[in-house]
């Protein structure tokens, strides 16, 4: 019998998801699935062939007819992390530029983008054993996840993990222009037409502002195993 399950982690923008996700992935032997990279890959895309501007202008036909183009995967480079491909090529750092942030959500509030890239990660859980964490995983890519949890912390928590990820890469940026950042994304993001990031009625709500990497860990790992053996009886 398969026990494994799909694990659908939603949330705010730099919330700690992908974190989360990843790290329980890795201590439960799932595969893990980070659906915001896509997004970014196909904003990569948008932005290399002038279908975006800087300004967070979409150039939606040209995007639209473009899709078919546009091939994405994940595959496990030297650094222990699962890196994002776009037509083979290992995008991984540039998908994680402000240059991106900056266009990533009306490019993901699209209707034809979601519908796309919905339909290639519920490819990906049709085994199950997946974690995955997004916007609407446990609302529109997984409805029926054995677990789904919704992350959140305060924006200016999440813009000083942010602001202090990107200066670890040595990005020229302000800690203002990421929070404006974070605030436009919370915006479109929670009231976009297509998916519009909310928290699953049977989610569990965590707010990680205070926690450390270990608490967070022990506090999701156990939830789980519980969650396991549930479905197992």
């Amino acid at each position: 019998m398969n026990n494994r399950i799909i694990v659908a982690i939603d949330g705010y923008s730099s919330s700690g998801k992908s974190t989360m996700a990843r790290r329980l992935a890795a201590q439960v032997g799932y595969r893990y699935i980070d659906s915001g990279a896509m997004y970014r890959a196909v904003t990569y895309y948008a932005l290399e062939h002038g279908l975006a501007s800087s300004d967070g202008r979409v150039d939606t036909s040209a995007l639209i007819a473009a899709l078919p183009e546009i091939h994405i995967d994940f595959i496990p480079a030297s650094d222990g992390k699962q890196h994002t491909t776009l037509n083979g090529k290992d995008i991984e750092t540039e998908i994680r530029q402000l240059r991106v942030s900056n266009v990533v959500s009306p490019v993901a509030a699209i209707p034809e983008v979601r519908h796309e890239l919905v339909a290639m990660q519920q490819r990906l859980g049709l085994e199950k054993g997946i974690v995955m964490d997004g916007r609407d995983i446990g609302t529109t890519v997984f409805p029926d996840a054995e677990l789904k949890i919704f992350v959140d912390a305060s924006a200016r928590t999440r813009a000083e993990r942010r602001y202090k990820e990107l200066k670890e890469k040595n990005e020229d940026v302000s800690f203002e222009d990421v929070l404006s950042n974070i605030l436009s994304r919370d915006e479109i993001d929670r009231t976009r037409k297509e998916s519009p990031l909310r928290k699953a009625d049977d989610a569990i709500s965590i707010d990680n502002s205070g926690m450390t990497l270990a608490q967070q860990d022990a506090w999701l790992e156990d939830i789980f195993h519980k969650t396991v053996e549930k479905c197992q009886k």
